[in-house]
């Protein structure tokens, strides 16, 4: 687990060092353990492995200093958090035992001992014990098509010296992170955007994207698109080549909708190949040579992931969470203490205060390199720096059951629209007043309205049509289209796996896995989900909706399956959202309502140009006369000042 980062001049122009090594700097949070480097003169094939101050000394001893005379046109930069393999043998860039492959990479593989075992098969000698060697290994024998051979997750980049051909690829969901600049001439590519911000002479905003983030909070991650219209993201389950001075991106992985709802055998059957799916993903993400831990929130999937993780290790396992002196709304310990009592696990907690929020606000954007669109995202930072400080580097974490299982309220919509449009009345109406009884979350006849409409309507005009109801237009800038959501996509199917499959490929685990991992990486954590092992994703696609949607119950399949390895207390709740936190709902207009009013009348923000001054004071009033739904309008416009003066004001 690790930060990478690199410069690819396609007309021959000599690679500047010193931008190597800051690039390179500016992610030290990603791996405190070693830095390394390797220049490459593509024309000639000659390479030259490098070390810096922060190298490790058995690196140095066979390495040349960086800041040297070698003129490259390729470099690549890597820092290091020692997670498998600590040895030197472990360091990258690593190169191939015949030094035709160059690669630098930041994920974890965890099927690498199968595939290592095959690979030997083959006739491959292995050197150390890392996935590192093993992912170089794969990409000599299968060439791209290695990448659906892996489960775990990555962002890398291999150079071809014989073929001159520079090769780089993102994991299936998009856990780990891959932005790239490309100018035609010019190739650059980090871990993360403050890498390549430095970098462009054009910093001109996206601001259809800026747009679409701030009225939609699950939209941060969308497509390719980033905050800066120079500086691209790499999709989830792409990859892309640059040879002969073109570079070409290919999709190498999607659900297939073909397989959607498929599977036929019975619920109980369904049950048991969820949980040993689920138990195996949680085993394989055990795998590592320093101490794994996991967050705990009080809700089934932390709670499963740590039942079943204290399986696969034979000391005391740590858990961490967050909590509030609030209220239950915001107290989840008695949930923790619970699964505390039943495993056995040693439970640290942080109650993060206010002010301390405030403290770090500017840290988390700048570790985020986007706005903090929401307080749920606190606890998540500080829960991982509680990992930290109790020298934990390795946290298991729930993302991902609620996109595969339907764990959110539009699931129902969806659901209940298929047993209409499929003529199962009786069926309908069996459940739906159950559900429309005693969920909480809107009124009956908005819920059968919203029931009906995705009856006649496909998921793009779905969106769409939610859009219009979320956040009012607090900023001065539009879209450049009334096509702002065109990566919404209408699959054959159900409108309940629709929804799913937009989740996963689209939209919302997008920004949720962005979080999770800045978050971690921002404390030289590595945080791992084990609801997202595709094998478990794409069994769970199979299945029919009734496996997950039952009367008031989503996620049943889940809660079914889990609930041998949870308290039954908690197998049976509802009311559990992730992290929470005060922020917008108590601390805006009391702890923070001093520093809310600084940012909002302040010169920086009244002459940014950005946002709509009349709307947002309107809001903060309404805010302050008990409207609390206002709170989102305020934090949001707060949040994105505060990233225009990290990002580009250089206030961090």
């Amino acid at each position: 687990m690790c930060g990478i980062a690199g410069i690819f001049h396609l007309d021959g122009a000599i690679v500047d060092q010193q931008q190597l090594l800051q690039m390179t700097r500016l992610i030290r949070h990603r791996g405190p353990d070693d830095e390394g480097f390797v220049l490459m003169q593509t024309q000639s094939r000659k390479t030259l492995a490098c070390h810096h101050e922060e190298s490790i000394p058995e690196i140095k001893e066979y390495t040349s200093p960086l800041l040297n005379d070698f003129k490259a046109d390729l470099a690549f930069g890597f820092r290091r958090l020692s997670i498998l393999d600590l040895s030197p043998r472990g360091h990258q860039p690593m190169s191939s035992a015949g030094g035709r492959y160059w690669m630098v990479f930041n994920g974890e593989v965890y099927n690498y001992l199968e595939l290592r075992a095959e690979l030997e098969n083959k006739g491959f000698s292995f050197n150390t014990h890392s996935d590192t060697e093993v992912i170089l290994a794969a990409y000599q024998a299968w060439g791209a098509d290695c990448l659906n051979r892996f489960n775990g997750m990555w962002a890398l980049a291999i150079w071809d010296v014989k073929e001159r051909e520079l090769f780089a690829a993102r994991d299936r969901y998009g856990i780990k992170p891959f932005n790239y600049f490309f100018d035609g001439n010019t190739f650059r590519f980090g871990s993360e955007i403050k890498q390549l911000l430095g970098t462009l002479i054009d910093r001109s905003l996206n601001e259809t994207m800026i747009y679409r983030s701030m009225k939609l909070n699950s939209f941060l991650m969308y497509g390719d698109e980033t905050y800066f219209k120079q500086i691209k993201t790499l999709r989830p389950a792409h990859y892309l080549r640059i040879k002969n001075g073109t570079l070409k991106l290919t999709r190498y992985y999607d659900l297939d909708s073909r397989t959607f709802e498929t599977f036929s055998k019975p619920f109980p059957q369904a049950v048991e190949a969820y949980s040993d799916l689920f138990k195996d993903a949680v085993r394989l993400r055990m795998r590592s040579d320093v101490e794994v831990g996991s967050c705990l929130s009080g809700g089934l999937d932390s709670s499963a992931i740590v039942g079943s993780a204290v399986e696969f290790t034979n000391k005391r396992f740590q858990t961490f969470s967050a909590f509030y002196n609030l209220g239950p709304q915001y107290d989840e310990r008695k949930w923790m203490e619970l699964v505390a009592r039943k495993t056995g696990v040693n439970s640290h907690l942080v109650e993060p205060a206010a002010q301390d929020f405030w403290d770090a606000f500017e840290h988390m954007t700048f570790i985020n390199d986007y706005p903090i669109t929401g307080s749920s995202f606190i606890s998540q930072y500080y829960v991982m720096k509680l990992a930290r400080m109790q020298g934990v580097t390795v946290l298991l974490d729930g993302q991902g059951s609620d996109e595969i299982t339907g764990g959110y309220n539009h699931t129902f919509y969806r659901y209940y629209a298929d047993l209409l449009r499929h003529f199962h009345w009786l069926k309908f109406a069996r459940e739906f007043p159950q559900y429309a009884r005693y969920n909480p979350k809107g009124s009956t006849v908005a819920k059968l309205a919203k029931t009906l409409f995705a009856v006649l309507a496909k998921e793009p005009r779905i969106y769409r049509e939610e859009a219009k109801h979320q956040l009012g237009d607090f900023l001065t800038i539009r879209p450049e289209s009334e096509h702002y959501l065109q990566e919404i996509r209408h699959i054959p199917g159900s409108r309940l796996s629709n929804f799913l499959y937009n989740l996963i490929a689209r939209t919302m685990i997008q920004t949720l896995l962005h979080f999770e991992d800045r978050n971690s990486m921002g404390f030289s954590i590595e945080s791992r989900v084990p609801f997202l092992d595709n094998r478990l994703v794409e069994f769970a696609f199979t299945l029919p909706g009734s496996y997950k949607v039952h009367g008031n119950f989503g996620k049943y399949i889940h809660r079914e399956a889990l609930k041998q390895i949870v308290p039954q207390e908690i197998a049976n709740r509802k009311d559990k959202v992730s992290f929470t936190s005060p922020g917008e709902a108590l601390w805006l207009k009391n702890e923070l309502r001093p520093h809310v009013e600084d940012v909002l009348q302040s010169v920086a923000f009244r002459q940014r140009g950005m946002f709509d001054l009349v709307t947002i004071d309107k809001a903060w009033q309404d805010y302050l006369n008990g409207n609390d739904k206002q709170s989102k309008v305020i934090w949001r416009a707060v949040a994105l000042e505060k990233w225009f003066r990290v990002m580009l004001d250089g206030k961090e």
